[in-house]
C-alpha cells in the first residue's frame, strides 16, 4: 500500500515534514520584513502550499495519515482555511482498492464466495477510507446491507505509521516545546490498533446503539437526556469483514442535498452533540472519531443523524466519567474548587497553583463553537490567551524566556482524557464545518448533571450517607435518625454537627456529600463556607487582643488607626464596632452591586472604610454591619498588634485549640479537595420569598442576591481572600471546639474525640502570610497588600505563640491552658455587667456576638449564625456548645430542627431564636433583609 516498502514510507514522511517545517520557519523570518498590508496574503499562500504538500503525501501513503488529514480538515475552528478546503477531499473517499482484493478478503473471512453470500454486490465502492472499503450489497434474503472490508496488509502499515508519527511528534516537541502532542500520540498508539479488528467494532456498535436506545420511529416525548439518532444494525462480523444494515442518508458535506431535503443543520449537529454527551457522561463509552465522514443524515423527516464507524471507541471508568462531568459543570458554574478537584480525580496533575488558567482552558473547551469564517479570530484569540497564561506562569516560576518555552505546567496527563479532548475538538470542528453555533454548556449540561446526580443518593438508598464513626451518646444516635429523615426529604445535601457538654464531645457527625455535583462523602475534616459565622471568630480575636492589653473597649479607634479618624468617624469606639452601632453599616455598599469582587482586595476595602461617613451617631442605633464589621475589626487588630489578621488568628485561636487545618478565614492552596460547595435549597428559597419577604423587598432584587451568592463564594479567588466578616471555612468540630473554649471562659477543652478521623489538628496546612510587594511595616501601620491565604511549610515553631505575643511588651503572659484571663469575659462578650454601658440594652448583639436570649428576656449564652444555616453558639450555665455546618443554604429552618432536638434531649433551654417554628432560622432576616435595608 502506498509508496512501496516501509523504509520508503518513513523517508517520504520525514522529507515532507521537514519541508513543511522549514517553509514555515522561513516565512516567519520573511514576515518580519513584510509590510502589514501583504502579511495576510503571504500566510495564505504559505498555508495553501503546505496543505497541498500534505494532501499529496496522504493520498500517496494512505493508512493512518488519512485519519490525520480527516482530523485536520474538521478543525475549521482553529486551522487556516487552506487546510480545511484542501484536506476536505479526504472526507469523501480515497482511490478505491481493486475489487478482486475485496472479494478475496470476503471469501477468506466468511468461507463463501461473494455470489453465495449476496444476491447483489455492487463492485463500485460507496467509499474508501484509511482502513477499509465499503460496498453496497443485498443479502440472499433480500435485506439491503453495506459490507465493510479491511484493506490487505493494512495492519503492518498502520503500526509502522504510528511509529513514524510518534517520531515526528517527538521531533516537534523538541524543536517547538510549546507544541508537545505526546500525550495524544501515546493514547493513539494504544487505541488505533483496536480498529483493525472488526469484531471489536461490531460489539462497540451494538453497545452504543443499546446505550442510546436507538429506534427507527421518532419519539415525540423525547426526554432531556434521551437522544434521537440512528445506528445501523450489525448483521455479521469477522476480524476483517463487517456487514451492517444499509441506511440511505446524505453526507454532511453534501450541502446541495441537505438543502434540497430541507435539513436543519443546526438541529442535526445539536443532536450529534447530544448523542456524544450521552455516550460520555451517561454511558462512559463513546466513539472517539466524530469527523464528518462518520455521519449521515436520514432522508426521511425528521432527518435524524446516522452514526457510523465505531472502531475507535473509548471506555472510561465510573470515577473518570464522574470527574469529566464534574469538570464540565465546574466550568459552567465557574467553580474553581470543583474544577481542581475534578482534575485531580481524573489524574491530571499541575506543576503549580494556576486555578484561573485552568478555568480559562476548560472554558475554552466548552465555549460556544465558532463559525468557519471566524477561524482566524479564534486562532488569534487562542494564541493571545496562551501567551497570557505563559506570562503568568513565567512570573510565578521566575523563569527566563528560554525556560518558558520548555516548561510544561502539566505534570501528568492521563490517557483517559486524551480521547475525550479529541472528541470535543472534533465536535467543535464539525460545528464550524457545518457553519452552525453549538452552545455546549446548554446542550451537554443535562447529561453531565445526570452523571453526578445518579450518585448523589440520599440515605434511603445509601448506607454510607452518615459517615461511619461510632456514636458518642444517645442524643447523637437520635440526631442521626433526624438527619436521615431530613436527608430523605432532600433538605440536606451535606452537613456536620458537633457538640460539647461539660467540656467533652457528645456529638460529632458528618453526613451527605460535598456538593451538588460532588458525590464524595462529607467527612469530619471537610471544610464548609459558613458566611457570617466568621464574625464570631473575628470578634473572639479582637477580644483576645483586648484581654492582652493591646487595646481597650472604650478606646476611640482613630487613636490606634489614624487614617479612619476623618469624616465624623473620630468618635467611634472599639465597643461601637463590636456592638454594630458605629454607624458604618453601609461603609462597603459598593460591594452590593458595583463591584462585589472588590471584597477580595484587603487594601481597597480598608480604603473604603476610611473614606466612609457614619449614617447614625456612634453608639445610638444597632444596625447589622453585615460586611463592614469584619474589616473594621481587622483594621483595629492589625494596627494595634503590628501583625496581620491571619497571624492573630493562628496565635489566638488555631494553635491554642489545636485545630490546625480546619478553621480558615481565606483558604490556602492545598485544601481544595476537602471543600464543600454551596448550593441553594430552591424550595425553601421560594417559600421564603413568598411567605416572609415579599411584602418588604422587590422579589427580583432578593432573588438575584441569593442566587448569586453560591456562585460567588464557590469561586477560588473569593474563597482565598481574607474577608473577616463572611469568609470563614471550617469543620463543625473545629467551630464547636472554639465555642467549647469560650463557654468555659477561655479554658482549652480536653483533646477532641478519638472517634473522629483523621484526628482534629492533624492537617499540615498552615497559612503563610503574603510578603510580596508589601512595604516595610511602620509602627501602627498595617500591610497594604491584597490579602490572600497561601500554603507553606509548618516547620517554624509557634508552640507558645500566644504567650510570646502577649508578653512582647513585657506586660503579662497568658495562663497555660487558657486563651483569656479576664474572669468577666462572658460579660464582655454579652455586653452586660461592667460592660452594659457599651452595648444597646435590648439589642440582638452584645460585643461582637449575637446574644442567646431566652423567652423570659435573660441571656443564656452567645454565638453567631450565618446566612444559609451554619451556626455556632454556646449556653454558659449548662456548659454546652454546638456547631452546625451545611452546604445547602436552607435559611435556618433545618438548623432550628437540629438545635431543638439536641437541646430538648439535654434539657437545655432554647434561645428564642431557635424555639419558634417555621422555615426561617435566627439570622435569615438579619443577614438577608438587613443587608438589603442597609
Amino acid at each position: 500500500m502506498g509508496c512501496g516498502n516501509i523504509y520508503g514510507r518513513r523517508v517520504r514522511v520525514f522529507a515532507v515534514a521537514s519541508m513543511i517545517y522549514l517553509d514555515y520557519k522561513a516565512v516567519e523570518q520573511i514576515n518580519k520584513w513584510t509590510i502589514d498590508s501583504k502579511r495576510a496574503a503571504l500566510w495564505d499562500k504559505t498555508h495553501e502550499r503546505n496543505a497541498k504538500r500534505l494532501l499529496n503525501l496522504i493520498i500517496e501513503l494512505e493508512g493512518l495519515w488519512v485519519k490525520l488529514g480527516q482530523y485536520l480538515s474538521t478543525r475549521a475552528d482553529v486551522f487556516p482555511f487552506a487546510y480545511i478546503s484542501i484536506l476536505k477531499q479526504l472526507q469523501d473517499s480515497l482511490p478505491p482498492r481493486p475489487v478482486q482484493e475485496v472479494c478475496h478478503t470476503i471469501e477468506k473471512e466468511l468461507g463463501k464466495s461473494v455470489d453465495d453470500l449476496f444476491s447483489y454486490f455492487n463492485r463500485t465502492p460507496l467509499a474508501t477510507a484509511s482502513i477499509a472499503q465499503v460496498h453496497r450489497a443485498t443479502l440472499i434474503n433480500g435485506e439491503e446491507v453495506v459490507v465493510k472490508v479491511q484493506h490487505e496488509g493494512i495492519k503492518s502499515v498502520i503500526l509502522e505509521d504510528l511509529k513514524n508519527a510518534k517520531s515526528i511528534v517527538d521531533w516537534i516537541a523538541w524543536a517547538e516545546p510549546q507544541y508537545d502532542f505526546n500525550p495524544i500520540m501515546d493514547e493513539w498508539c494504544k487505541e488505533v490498533p483496536k480498529e483493525l479488528d472488526f469484531n471489536i467494532e461490531a460489539e462497540n456498535t451494538r453497545t452504543v446503539a443499546s446505550n442510546l436506545g436507538c429506534r427507527k420511529n421518532n419519539d415525540d416525548n423525547k426526554l432531556a437526556k434521551s437522544v434521537d439518532v440512528l445506528i445501523p444494525e450489525v448483521i455479521q462480523s469477522t476480524e476483517k469483514v463487517l456487514i451492517l444494515e444499509y441506511m440511505d442518508g446524505i453526507r454532511l458535506n453534501d450541502n446541495e442535498s441537505l438543502e434540497a431535503y430541507g435539513v436543519d443543520k443546526q438541529t442535526v449537529v445539536e443532536e450529534i452533540t447530544r448523542a456524544y454527551a450521552h455516550q460520555i457522561y451517561i454511558d462512559g463509552f463513546f466513539n472517539g472519531d466524530p469527523h464528518p465522514g462518520n455521519f449521515l443524515v436520514s432522508k426521511e423527516p425528521p432527518h435524524r443523524p446516522v452514526l457510523l464507524d465505531f472502531g475507535l471507541t473509548k471506555k472510561i471508568s465510573t470515577s473518570i466519567k464522574q470527574a469529566l462531568a464534574k469538570m464540565f459543570l465546574a466550568s459552567v458554574e465557574g467553580d474553581h474548587v470543583a474544577l481542581l478537584s475534578a482534575l485531580a480525580e481524573m489524574g491530571l496533575r499541575l506543576r503549580l497553583d494556576i486555578p484561573d488558567q485552568a478555568m480559562e482552558v476548560t472554558n475554552a473547551f466548552f465555549s460556544t463553537s465558532t463559525l468557519a469564517n471566524e477561524a482566524f479570530e479564534t486562532m488569534q484569540s487562542l494564541g493571545e490567551q496562551r501567551s497570557k497564561q505563559m506570562k503568568v506562569i513565567q512570573e510565578k516560576m521566575k523563569l527566563k524566556e528560554k525556560e518558558v518555552k520548555r516548561f510544561d505546567p502539566i505534570d501528568a496527563f492521563p490517557g483517559d482524557i486524551v480521547i475525550f479532548t479529541r472528541v470535543l475538538n472534533l465536535l467543535r470542528g464539525l460545528s464550524s464545518t457545518m457553519n452552525v453555533r453549538i452552545v455546549y454548556k446548554e446542550v451537554m449540561r443535562p447529561f453531565a448533571e445526570s452523571a453526578l446526580q445518579g450518585n448523589l443518593k440520599g440515605p434511603a438508598v445509601n448506607a454510607q450517607w452518615i459517615y461511619d464513626t461510632p456514636s458518642h451518646s444517645d442524643v447523637e444516635t437520635k440526631l442521626r435518625k433526624l438527619l436521615v429523615e431530613l436527608g430523605n426529604e432532600e433538605k440536606i445535601l451535606g452537613i456536620q454537627v458537633c457538640a460539647y457538654k461539660d467540656g467533652k464531645v457528645i456529638i460529632d457527625t458528618a453526613a451527605g456529600v460535598l456538593g451538588r455535583y460532588d458525590p464524595r462523602p462529607v467527612q469530619p475534616d471537610s471544610l464548609f463556607p459558613v458566611f457570617s459565622v466568621t464574625k464570631g471568630i473575628t470578634a473572639g480575636m479582637l477580644h483576645w487582643l483586648i484581654d492582652n492589653g493591646k487595646v481597650k473597649l472604650d478606646q476611640n479607634i482613630a487613636n490606634v488607626w489614624p487614617e479612619i479618624g476623618t469624616k465624623g468617624k473620630d468618635e467611634i469606639k472599639v465597643c461601637h464596632v463590636l456592638n454594630h452601632t458605629s454607624g458604618l453599616h453601609n461603609a462597603l455598599a459598593i460591594l452590593r452591586g458595583e463591584n462585589p469582587l472588590l471584597m477580595c482586595d484587603w487594601e481597597e476595602c480598608m480604603n473604603q472604610i476610611c473614606m466612609s461617613v457614619p449614617e447614625t451617631t456612634p453608639g445610638q442605633e444597632q444596625l447589622y454591619h453585615y460586611l463592614s464589621f469584619g474589616w473594621l475589626c481587622g483594621g483595629i487588630m492589625e494596627h494595634v498588634s503590628g501583625k496581620k489578621f491571619q497571624e492573630i488568628l493562628e496565635e489566638a485561636i488555631i494553635q491554642p485549640l489545636k485545630i490546625e487545618g480546619e478553621l480558615y478565614v481565606g483558604i490556602p492552596p492545598g485544601v481544595e479537595s476537602r471543600l464543600a460547595s454551596l448550593t441553594v435549597d430552591t424550595d425553601n428559597f421560594s417559600d421564603l420569598l413568598e411567605k416572609d419577604l415579599s411584602f418588604f423587598f422587590q422579589l427580583s432584587d432578593i432573588a438575584q442576591q441569593l442566587s448569586a451568592l453560591p456562585a460567588l463564594f464557590n469561586t477560588l479567588n473569593v474563597r482565598r481572600a481574607i474577608i473577616p466578616a463572611a469568609n470563614g471555612h471550617c469543620s463543625a468540630r473545629a467551630l464547636a471546639r472554639y465555642y467549647a473554649a469560650l463557654v468555659d471562659g477561655g479554658t482549652i477543652p480536653l483533646p477532641h474525640s478519638s472517634f473522629s478521623k483523621p484526628p482534629l489538628g492533624s492537617h499540615p496546612h498552615i497559612p503563610k502570610f503574603p510578603s510580596e510587594k508589601t512595604p516595610k511595616r511602620q509602627k501602627g501601620k498595617s500591610s497594604s497588600s491584597t490579602r490572600l491565604a497561601v500554603d507553606t511549610d509548618s516547620s517554624s515553631s509557634n508552640a507558645s505563640a500566644a504567650d510570646n505575643f502577649a508578653s512582647d511588651d513585657g506586660s503579662k503572659k497568658n495562663n497555660v491552658g487558657r486563651i483569656f484571663t479576664n474572669p468577666k469575659i462572658h460579660d464582655a462578650f454579652l455586653g452586660v455587667g461592667d460592660y452594659e454601658n457599651m452595648a444597646i440594652p435590648n439589642g440582638k448583639f452584645g460585643l461582637g456576638f449575637r446574644r442567646a436570649i431566652l423567652n423570659d428576656g435573660s441571656f443564656s449564652g452567645f454565638g453567631h449564625s450565618g446566612m444559609g444555616g451554619s451556626t455556632g453558639f454556646c449556653d454558659i450555665k449548662n456548659r454546652f456548645a454546638i456547631a452546625v455546618t451545611l452546604n445547602k443554604m436552607s435559611f435556618g429552618g433545618l438548623t432550628r430542627e437540629i438545635i431543638q432536638l439536641v437541646c430538648s434531649e439535654l434539657n437545655i433551654p432554647l434561645p428564642e431564636d431557635f424555639s419558634s417554628s417555621g422555615d426561617r432560622g435566627p439570622d435569615v432576616l438579619l443577614n438577608i433583609g438587613g443587608s438589603l435595608i442597609n
